[in-house]
Order: C-alpha cells, then sequence, then structure tokens
C-alpha cells in the first residue's frame, strides 16, 4: 500500500511553493543543437508546447518528443498547457521533415505524440502512420514509440497506427478514475484502458505504456486498482509522475507533493503487480529516459532480466 505524505502545495498566503527536490539543470552539453534541429524541422515538441520541466535536461542530451498534426488541440484538458483551439489541416511534408530531424539528433529511440485531432474523419491516425513509415524508411534502426490520443477506441484508428509498426504504444491515462472527469473532460478512464486492450489484441508483440499523474487528490487505495486496472487491460509499462501545474489559473491545481520515497514505494506496488518496467519519480513523463525503460522492458519480455 502506498503511504503519503502530506505537503502543501502553497502557503497560506497562496504563494507557490515548491519542494527542493523540484529543481532542474541550467542548459549544458547539446542543448543549443537540440533547439536548432527542432526549430529548423517546423514540427512542434511536447517539451515546449506543454512546458515540460525536462526540458533542459532532456536537450543537453539530444533527447527531443516531436508532437504532431500541428500544435492545437480539439480538448482541453486541465492539466495541460498544449493550446486548445481549432487546428490546421496536416501538412503534407511532415513525416519527412519529422525523419530528417530524428536522423539529425541521432536518436536510438525516439517517442512520437500528437495533439487530439477530433476534427479529422480519422483522427489523424493516418498521418501518424505516415509520420511513424517515414522515420522507419529514413532511420534505420531507430526504435518508435507512439503516444496518441484515444480515438475513441475506434479500432480502425488503433489498427492504422498498430500497423505502422511501432515497437512500443503508449496511451496515458493521466488519474485515477474518480478524477478522470475533471481532469481531462474530454476522455473517459475507462475508454483508455479499452485502447490498451484493444492494442494488445491487435498486435501482441508491441509494448503497451501508460503514464499516471500524482498530486491530483487521489487516495493510495485509488491509485492502487488503477495500477490493477492497467494490468488487466494487458499495460506492460507504466510511468508515475508529479503533476505541475502549468499555469496559476486555468489549470487543475496541485493538491499534494509527493517526496521521492513515496515514488520508490508507487514504483515497488507497482512492479508486484507483473509490469515489465515501471518508472517513478517526481519528474517522470511519459517520455522521460523513455529509451531506457524501453530496452528494459524489452530484456524482460525476453527473459534476460531478473
Amino acid at each position: 500500500m502506498v503511504r503519503l505524505t502530506v505537503l502543501a502545495a502553497s502557503d497560506p498566503a497562496g504563494r507557490r511553493r515548491l519542494p527542493h527536490w523540484l529543481k532542474r539543470p541550467l542548459p549544458s552539453g547539446d542543448f543549443a543543437r537540440t533547439r536548432g534541429i527542432v526549430a529548423e524541422s517546423g514540427v512542434a515538441t511536447v517539451c515546449q508546447e506543454a512546458r515540460c520541466p525536462n526540458l533542459t535536461e532532456c536537450w543537453s542530451k539530444r533527447h527531443a518528443t516531436f508532437m504532431i498534426l500541428g500544435d492545437r488541440c480539439t480538448r482541453r484538458c486541465h492539466f495541460c498547457a498544449v493550446v486548445t483551439a481549432r487546428p490546421q489541416p496536416p501538412a503534407a511534408d511532415e513525416p519527412a521533415r519529422l525523419a530528417e530531424a530524428v536522423a539529425g539528433l541521432a536518436l536510438r529511440h525516439v517517442v512520437l505524440t500528437a495533439v487530439a485531432r477530433d476534427d479529422l474523419p480519422d483522427e489523424g491516425a493516418g498521418h501518424f502512420a505516415r509520420c511513424v513509415g517515414a522515420i522507419r524508411e529514413r532511420c534505420h534502426g531507430t526504435t518508435i514509440e507512439v503516444l496518441p490520443a484515444d480515438f475513441h477506441a475506434r479500432r480502425e484508428c488503433i489498427g492504422t497506427l498498430c500497423g505502422s509498426g511501432p515497437e512500443l504504444y503508449n496511451h496515458n491515462l493521466e488519474t485515477v478514475e474518480r478524477l478522470s472527469r475533471e481532469v481531462r473532460p474530454q476522455a473517459r478512464y475507462l475508454r483508455s484502458l479499452e485502447v490498451l486492450r484493444i492494442v494488445k489484441e491487435m498486435a501482441p508483440r508491441i509494448i503497451t505504456k501508460s503514464g499516471l499523474m500524482v498530486g491530483l487528490g487521489e487516495t493510495p487505495v485509488e491509485l492502487g486498482r488503477t495500477f490493477r486496472d492497467l494490468r488487466s487491460a494487458g499495460c506492460d509499462v507504466l510511468t508515475i509522475g508529479q503533476y505541475l501545474q502549468p499555469t496559476r489559473s486555468g489549470h487543475a491545481p496541485v493538491r499534494r507533493f509527493y517526496a521521492p520515497e513515496e515514488f520508490d514505494a508507487m514504483a515497488a506496488d507497482a512492479r508486484s503487480l507483473g509490469f515489465l518496467s515501471v518508472a517513478s519519480g517526481p519528474f517522470v513523463r511519459s517520455s522521460y529516459n523513455a529509451a531506457d525503460v524501453f530496452e528494459e522492458s524489452r530484456r524482460r519480455l525476453a527473459g534476460s532480466a531478473p
């Protein structure tokens, strides 16, 4: 059972206080090179659009998570900083520009996400698959992780993306069932679980993955139930990270900060259920150190890891 230490998200005067462990490094290494390659590609990144706290660390190591189908989302989730607005039509040359950027960064593993495109007949599944195909053709040896919206659990859309051949299919549950409608009103907890079930049914060889944010007001019992729900849906890999409010207004507030040792306890609880890999920590996000998480999962799947 996960035991929680309650840490206030703000002081009585309303000023934001962060625990000392929520500090990030300054830019170094290949940060400027990564920024240049990303800018030249013209492809959005979730690193920038979602205001990821790991941007400086990841870009300094030439890691970037690309966000295709534009930078405007048709959904308004109360945890996310991506702009909600009417999107532009998909850019026909985006797959080629994306593949060139992945090659320029020499990524051994790439995480490819997208805004929700409820405005398109196939919700963007065909374009997503073309982007996977372009990377596969241009970057031999690069493994591909896809992180799409739920496609309303439409089997034909999920099948299109599975058919493009990603090694890992990631769809985030984000939070516990009780908070799901509040945090992501246009999504559904059970529908997201169904997405993972469909992927595993259609393409058993594809590793499935999901992510949770904590600090939104969930309880230990709810977290444990959510871990079990994910395993029952065939989820192989789990990431757990601290929710951080992107802006002071317009986004769900942080209800609790979890201490590092609590993330360790959550990871132990999740691993006991049989996940291939669990990444749990204050700054863990779906794409954070994703290559290492994938490799651990693949080794365990092959039976070569304890």
